[in-house]
Parts: C-alpha cells; structure tokens; sequence
C-alpha cells in the first residue's frame, strides 16, 4: 500500500509538472490559454466517486500536501502586498476594485441566500454560510489569467492597469470571506476556561503568518540563495498551514501574512516572490487534481442551486463592474464592459472551496465544492483570451477616439 501511494504521488506530481511547463509555457504564449480546468477533471475521474484509483485514505495520506499548496497559493498572494509598490498604486484603482468585489459578495450571497434556504429547505442562518462562502469564491479572479493577456496586450492602458489590481484585490477580500467563515462557526476546544470569541480566534489566524513569518525572516537572515530559500520556504510554509489547519482556522489567511511580513521585511523582496512562482506552476496543477478527488455528490438537490451559482456569478460580477467604474466616475475611462475580464476562475477558488470542505461542521460543504470546480471548468481556458479581446478593443475604440492629425496646420 506504501508502494503505491508512493508511485500515485510521483504519477501526480510528474503530470503536474510536464503540465506547467506545456500548459502555462507553449499554450499560454501560442494560444493565450491559461489550462487547469482539465486537471480538476483528471482528479474527479481519479477520485473514489469516480475511476476510485484515489481513495479517500489515499487522499487523507496526502493531506500535507495539499496543505502546501494552498498554503503556497496564500504565501505568494501576500508576497505581492508590498508596502513601497502598493503605495504607488492611484488610490482610484483601489476604489473601484475594492467596490467591485464587494458588490459581487454581497450579491450572491443575497441570492444564493435565498434560493438555499427556499430550494432545500433550510433555515435562513444555516442557509447563509455556504452562500457567503459562495460569494467569497465568486469574487475570486484567476491573476494568471491577466498575466497571461497582459504579455500580449497592445498596450498598457487603463483597463490594464485596473484588472491587475481588480483581480489581486479580490483575492485578499475572498480570503477574509472564508477566514470570517472559519472564525465565526469554529468549534469551541474542550477543557476549562473561555473559549476564544470570533475576534480573537481571526487575530489568532493572523498571528500564525506574523509570527511566522517574523521568525522565517530571523532564521534567513541575508541569504536569499534559490536552493535555500525554496527548501526552507516550503518547510515554514507547511509548519504554518499546518499549524492553522491543527486549530481549524484559515491557512490561506495565515500564509498570506506570511507572505507578507516576508516581503516586507526582507531586502530582496523580488526574490522572495521568484521562488514563489518558480514552484507555484506544479503546486497549482497538483491541487486541482486533489482538489477534483474530493469531490463527491451531495446528498441535497445540488443542480439547480450549482446553476445558479454560475448565472448569478457572472451578472454579479459584471454589474458590479459596471457599477463600481460608474460610481468612481471611471466609466469612460474603462468602459461598461471591462468587469468581463475578472469572469475567470484560478485555483485560489479551489483553495477556498477545499477550506470550507475540511471543516466538519460546515453545511452543504459538496455544493459549495462543486459549484467552485465547474465554475473554474466553465471560465477558466478561455479566460485569458477574453480579456486579450477586451484590451484589444478598448485600444482600437482609444484609435478611434483620437484627434486626427491636423494637415492644414502645416
């Protein structure tokens, strides 16, 4: 049995491999694809609802793992908040990305609120938490999926420039949404004394990355060498995920702290980030794939509320663009349809998805997973393509708009 788990996890991590280095190189430059969505079909058909090759021991012999990933995903979306660039960032950017996100939760948690509790039936309080973790996954933006349009873009204008930052805002609030989640309905311990109120438990969630983070940095010093900081990152990434998980909070919150506190307090931030992306790509794919395994079929009526999930996520996010640039007065800088290029999904979705699943006393946790995989299945290889088209149009109707050359002048 030992053997074979063994050979499943070389098996995985070599198909993760030779999948980022295909998929996120030659598709991505060629084809303007950013892939996945196929991986998260690959672990659904390995799992044991499915081909059974993953069992559900297998899958919990992998927990580690997986911790990693996710932890990994959060650690290098913290890295990125560094004070001296975030700062330089016009503060109506933020306005509207921050605006948008926010709509889009609000949104489908209302909707999806409703139609939960009439759909089922269920209580309105039981009902909402699965819809907040639905309106945390549905502002999820896929950042690689920008990145990848933006090497090909014509030009750097304005939307540009807005859905970078739309897309890493949405992050960091969809990572609160399931933090909040985790701290309000977590078990208290046994033993004497006052349990720890919501409060205290985020402050605890966040104090996790801090210290680690803090104490990562001691332990480094000036050595930033590749070997050395991707092994001993990987090392605090997993004591810290796995120190989150231990006490059932958040590990995407706590490794985005990490990630952070590194960054900032580091003087080779830019290499900080480097060996996050250099193993991001393989990490990433792997997750999917354990990500597609734990997926079974709820026991509730889940079509209908799954569909409407994806209907609802797009208006959502679309309106709420709309409305954010309007309300910031950068609608005609960015025009009505730019909100388009936040429709993808990445695997932060996933991370978020598995974080409500891992928790036992969470409701309706195999919807909230399967609206998340076929949200990323349905948006996200087409994605990047989408939002190639949309700088493409934005930069001929800035052509168009342009005062012709006058000739008489001359």
């Amino acid at each position: 049995m030992g053997t074979t788990k063994g050979l499943l996890l070389v098996v995985i991590a070599g198909a993760a491999f030779f999948g980022s280095r295909i998929a996120f190189g030659w598709l991505g430059r060629r084809w303007i694809v950013v892939s996945g969505a196929e991986y998260l079909l690959l672990g659904v058909i390995l799992g044991p609802h499915a081909a059974g090759l993953l069992s559900r021991e297998t899958l919990d012999s992998f927990a580690p793992f997986t911790s990693l990933a996710i932890g990994w995903i959060g650690a290098q979306i913290g890295a990125r908040l560094i004070l001296p660039t975030l700062v330089r960032i016009p503060a109506r950017l933020y306005r509207v990305a921050i605006v948008e996100s926010l709509l889009t939760v609000a949104t489908v948690t209302a909707i999806m609120t409703v139609a939960l509790a009439w759909w089922l039936p269920l209580p309105w309080e039981m009902a909402l938490t699965p819809a907040l973790a639905l309106g945390g996954i549905a502002t999820v933006a896929s950042e690689g999926s920008v990145r990848v349009a933006a090497e090909s873009a014509p030009d750097r204008g304005p939307v540009l420039e807005q859905l970078e930052v739309s897309a890493a805002a949405s992050s960091v609030i969809a990572i609160a949404v399931i933090s909040f989640i985790l701290a309000v309905h977590h078990v208290a311990p046994a033993g004497p004394g006052r349990p720890p109120t919501t409060t205290e438990w985020a402050v605890i969630n966040a104090g996790i990355g801090i210290v680690g983070g803090a104490l990562f940095h001691l332990f480094l010093g000036d050595d930033v060498t590749a070997d050395r900081l991707f092994i001993s990152m990987a090392g605090a990434l997993i004591l810290v995920s796995g120190a989150a998980e231990f006490i059932r909070v958040s590990p995407l919150l706590a490794t985005l702290w990490f990630g952070a506190v590194l960054a900032n307090t580091t003087r080779h931030p830019t290499r900080i980030v480097a060996s996050l992306d250099r193993v991001q790509r393989p990490l990433y794919f792997a997750l999917l794939i354990f990500g597609g395994a734990n997926w079974h079929p709820s026991v509730h009526a889940w079509a209908l509320p799954v569909a409407l999930f994806l209907i609802v996520r797009i208006g959502a996010r679309v309106g709420s663009g709309r409305l954010s640039a309007r309300w910031n007065g950068e609608l005609p800088a960015l025009g009505e349809q730019w909100s388009w290029g936040l429709v993808g999904q990445g695997g932060l979705a996933v991370a978020i998805a598995l974080s409500y699943v891992f928790q036992d006393n969470l409701p309706l946790p195999n919807i909230v997973l399967t609206a998340a995989i076929l949200s990323v299945l349905l948006t996200e290889v087409l994605s990047a393509r989408l939002i190639q088209a949309l700088l493409r149009f934005r930069f001929a109707a800035a052509i168009r708009r342009a005062p012709a050359p006058n000739h008489e002048a001359r």
